[in-house]
C-alpha cells in the first residue's frame, strides 16, 4: 500500500480495506509505504504527479525484498488506489495484482469537477486535512508550527459556515492563507496537468494485470469504479467487482440514515460464501500472488448489493444484461409517470439565488464530517421553494433498477450561465423521502432559449417496494458539495445575480428521468 495519510495510522486502520495482520498470518509480506514527500517519505509532495514514476520503482523493490517470491499486489482505495493504476500502466515485471477500491476513472467526473462544477466539498477537506504534515516538514519551530496547526484546525472548524462560502472559489483562499496545497485543479482550476496525473481512462490499454474493484452506491466515486471494472472486462482482462450499500467512509449499519441488515457490512461477517469482504480480497491475492494455490472464489465476477430488498446478487457482467431503459417523465402538478404528457404548454419555475443555495444532505460527497454522506431524508431539502419536486404514486408492485440513471430536462434560465441538478429518491410509506443517486450539469444559456440539458446521475441498485413511490428533485444547487453557480457566467468573480429557472413538461418539450429498469 502507498499513501499519502501516514503509513503508521494506517497499519490498523480498516478503511484502507485489508487487514495487514491477517494478510502476514496467511503468508503474505506486507508493505505500507508514505508517498513521496509524505511524513517519513523524503522529497517534496505534489498530489499524484510523481506516482506512475515512484509506483513502478516501490513494485520493483518490493519483489526483491528478502522472502518475496517476486510477484506483487496493491491495495487500498481512493488515492491509494489511483496510485496502483499509474504503477501498472509502466509494467513493472514484479506486479501481479492490483485492488483499487473506492478510486475514480475520470478526475473531471467525481475528483475535481462533476458536470462542469468543482467537486467543493471534497477539495477543501481533503487539503486542509493533510496540511498538517505540509507544515510540519516546513522547518517552523515548535511554537510557530504549533500555531499554523491551530490556525489550520480552525479553518476545518469553521468550513460549513466560512471557508466553503469564501469566493472567488478560485482563489481557494481558506488554503492560500496557510500555504496548504490544494486538491489537483483548484490550485488553478483550468490547470489541464492535474487532472492528466490522475486520469484512469487512459491508461485501460496498458493495464494487463488482474483488477479487482469494490465501490459504494454512495460513494463519491462509485462511478468510475464501475466504469473502470467495465474497461477491464471489456479488454477481456481477468476483474473482479464487488459493490455495498457504503459511502467513502461507512462500510456497515447505519449508513446515513438507514440500515441495510448485518450481510451488508464490508467486513465482520460472511456475506460471500462463507468468507467476508477482507477474506475474498486476501483469497483474490491468493490466487494471482501464490504460485499452484487453489483460492476459494465465487464464480460470477460481480457482486452487487440490492438495496430496498437488502440481499446480495451475483451477476456475469455489469451493466446488467437484463436492464431496460424506462422513461418517467415530470408532469403538471408535480406528478411523475411513464404516460408521456399530453398537454400542450406546461412548465414550472422557481427562482435559483447563489447567496441561498440548497443544501446539500447526504449523497455521494466527501464533506466537512459535520455534513456525513449517504442516504438521508431528503424533507429539509424539498420543503424549498427552489426545489422542485415530481412524484410517482405509490405502486402496486415492486420495481427494480439497477444501472446508470440519466434525467433529461428542458428549461429555461435568465442567467448567461447557470446549474441544473436532478436526484432520485425513494419515498418510503411513512412519508421519508431517501436519495439514491444525483447529478449536475453546468449550462450555458442563451437569452432565455429553451435548451435540452442531459444529467448522469450515476448508477445504483434500488427495489421500490410495494407502497414506496418514486421522485424526482430538479434545482440549481447542492452546496457546499459542488460550487454555486453564480448565474454571472463568471465564476472567477464574486458577483452574484439571482435567476430565474423554468423547467418544461410537456408533449413538446417532455423532460424526463431514464431508469434501468430489470425485468
Amino acid at each position: 500500500m502507498r499513501t499519502p495519510y501516514d503509513k503508521n495510522r494506517h497499519v490498523m486502520d480498516v478503511w484502507c480495506g485489508l487487514d495487514p495482520l491477517q494478510a502476514a498470518r496467511r503468508g503474505f509480506l506486507v508493505a505500507i509505504q508514505d508517498v513521496r514527500g509524505r511524513f517519513a517519505s523524503e522529497g517534496e509532495w505534489d498530489p499524484f504527479r510523481f506516482e506512475r514514476q515512484d509506483g513502478y520503482d516501490t513494485v520493483e523493490w518490493a519483489a526483491s525484498l528478502p522472502g518475496s517470491n517476486g510477484r506483487v499486489g496493491m491495495y487500498s482505495g481512493s488515492y491509494c488506489g489511483n496510485v496502483q493504476w499509474l504503477a501498472a500502466a509502466d509494467r513493472p515485471r514484479g506486479l501481479a495484482a492490483i485492488s483499487p477500491a473506492l478510486t475514480w476513472s475520470e478526475p473531471l467526473d467525481g475528483l475535481l469537477a462533476r458536470g462542469g462544477a468543482v467537486e467543493l466539498g471534497i477539495a477543501l477537506r481533503w487539503a486542509l486535512e493533510n496540511g498538517a504534515d505540509v507544515l510540519a516538514k516546513r522547518g517552523h519551530d515548535d511554537l510557530a508550527l504549533e500555531g499554523r496547526l491551530e490556525a489550520v484546525a480552525a479553518e476545518w472548524d469553521r468550513l460549513s459556515e466560512s471557508g466553503y462560502w469564501e469566493l472567488p472559489v478560485s482563489s481557494v483562499s481558506v488554503l492560500r492563507r496557510h500555504g496548504v496545497p490544494a486538491l489537483g485543479g483548484l490550485r488553478e482550476i483550468d490547470n489541464a496537468s492535474a487532472a492528466r496525473w490522475s486520469r484512469v481512462t487512459d491508461l485501460y490499454d496498458r493495464v494487463h494485470v488482474p483488477t479487482l474493484h469494490t465501490a459504494g452506491w454512495y460513494d463519491i466515486f462509485l462511478q468510475g469504479t464501475l466504469d473502470n471494472y467495465a474497461a477491464m472486462a471489456a479488454r477481456g482482462r481477468e476483474t473482479r467487482l464487488i459493490v455495498g450499500p457504503w459511502t467513502h467512509h461507512a462500510f456497515e449499519d447505519p449508513v446515513g440514515q438507514q440500515a441495510f441488515g448485518m450481510r451488508s457490512a464490508r467486513n465482520g461477517y460472511p456475506a460471500h460464501g462463507g468468507h467476508d469482504w477482507n477474506d475474498l480480497q486476501l483469497s483474490w491475492f491468493g490466487r494471482h500472488l501464490v504460485e499452484g494455490a487453489a483460492q476459494d472464489l465465487p464464480g460470477a465476477p460481480v457482486r452487487i448489493f440490492v438495496m430496498g430488498r437488502n440481499e446480495w446478487r451475483d451477476l456475469p457482467c455489469w451493466p446488467p444484461a437484463e436492464a431496460r431503459s424506462q422513461r418517467w417523465y415530470l408532469r403538471d402538478g408535480g406528478e411523475l409517470g411513464t404516460a408521456l404528457p399530453d398537454a400542450d404548454n406546461a412548465s414550472t419555475a422557481f427562482h435559483y439565488d447563489p447567496h441561498d443555495p440548497v443544501p446539500t444532505v447526504g449523497g455521494h460527497g466527501v464533506l466537512w464530517p459535520g455534513s456525513p454522506s449517504g442516504p438521508m431524508d431528503q424533507a429539509a431539502v424539498e420543503d424549498r421553494d427552489d426545489v422542485l419536486v415530481f412524484t410517482s404514486a405509490p405502486l402496486r408492485e415492486e420495481l427494480e433498477i439497477t444501472g446508470r440513471v440519466r434525467c433529461v430536462l428542458y428549461a429555461t434560465s435568465s442567467a448567461p450561465s447557470t446549474d441544473w441538478v436532478a436526484r432520485l429518491c425513494d419515498v418510503h410509506p411513512d412519508g421519508r423521502s431517501i436519495n439514491l443517486c444525483d447529478g449536475i450539469v453546468r449550462a450555458t444559456t442563451a437569452n432565455n432559449g429553451v435548451g435540452r440539458y442531459e444529467i448522469d446521475l450515476w448508477s445504483t441498485s434500488n427495489v421500490f417496494l410495494p407502497g414506496h413511490r418514486l421522485r424526482v428533485h430538479v434545482t440549481s444547487s447542492s452546496f457546499p458539495r459542488w460550487d454555486r453557480n453564480l448565474n454571472t457566467g463568471d465564476q472567477r468573480g464574486t458577483r452574484m445575480d439571482v435567476a430565474t429557472q423554468r423547467v418544461h413538461h410537456d408533449r413538446h418539450r417532455p423532460s424526463y428521468v431514464e431508469l434501468p429498469v430489470m425485468t
